[in-house]
């Protein structure tokens, strides 16, 4: 299988790249940073940009000959009281989490529906279901790109594909910042990593439509 994954330099992208890798699957490993993993197509790009986006489906497709499934991991968040934001953090949260993800859907679906196949996957967050304090910008982001998902997987599915959306709880990476070694409270990114790998093995007739996981200290 031929596999777009964004933001897979660290965190929950790394583990699932590492993860894929190990199955055997073609992945091409999109990351605003240079990378050089063996195994894999490594491919330097921001997803907020379009022409970054087509370059790296073009590029896939050109590579491959197909495009098997897309996972739109990258994410960016950042958490304080409403008018502590500016419009330009504001701004960056949304290009990354929403717009990204509508442009890799914008150039990766043609290609699914010329095959009659594929596989759209969103790493959303928990917060696409819930809201807390100080949680406004990236919490809006995250109930935008679910709605969006929810949308394209109505219009795509006459044409064999697939749309999931993945909703971790908190997991144990440096997102934001944040340090790294809490297991009790958070789940591991291979945790996120297995989720993945269980929506896509689902037989040709079955789509996993959503899925949510927690570590089983969260409250909900």
């Amino acid at each position: 299988m031929v596999i777009l994954l964004t933001g897979a330099t660290k965190g929950i992208g790394a583990a699932t790249a590492e993860l894929l890798r190990t199955q055997g699957h073609q992945l091409v490993a999109v990351s605003r940073r240079p990378a050089d993993t063996p195994g894999q197509l490594n491919v330097q790009g921001d997803v907020s940009h379009e022409e970054d986006v087509k370059r790296v489906v073009d590029q896939t497709v050109q590579h491959y000959g197909r495009l098997d499934a897309v996972i739109a991991n990258a994410g960016v968040g950042s958490f304080a009281e409403l008018e502590q934001f500016t419009s330009e953090e504001f701004d960056r949260i949304f290009a990354t989490n929403v717009r990204g993800t509508f442009l890799l859907a914008r150039y990766a679906v043609p290609v699914f529906k010329q095959q009659r196949s594929g596989h759209f996957i969103g790493i959303a967050s928990d917060v696409s279901k819930r809201t807390f304090a100080h949680g406004t910008a990236y919490g809006a982001s995250k109930y935008a790109q679910d709605a969006l998902l929810g949308s394209l997987r109505k219009e795509v599915r006459p044409y064999g594909v697939k749309v999931s959306v993945i909703y971790p709880g908190m997991v144990d990476t440096h997102f934001n910042g944040a340090p790294t070694g809490d297991l009790t409270h958070h789940l591991a990114p291979t945790d996120v990593a297995r989720a993945v790998q269980y929506v896509l093995d689902q037989p040709p007739g079955v789509v996993v439509d959503e899925l949510m996981l927690h570590p089983l200290t969260q409250e909900w």
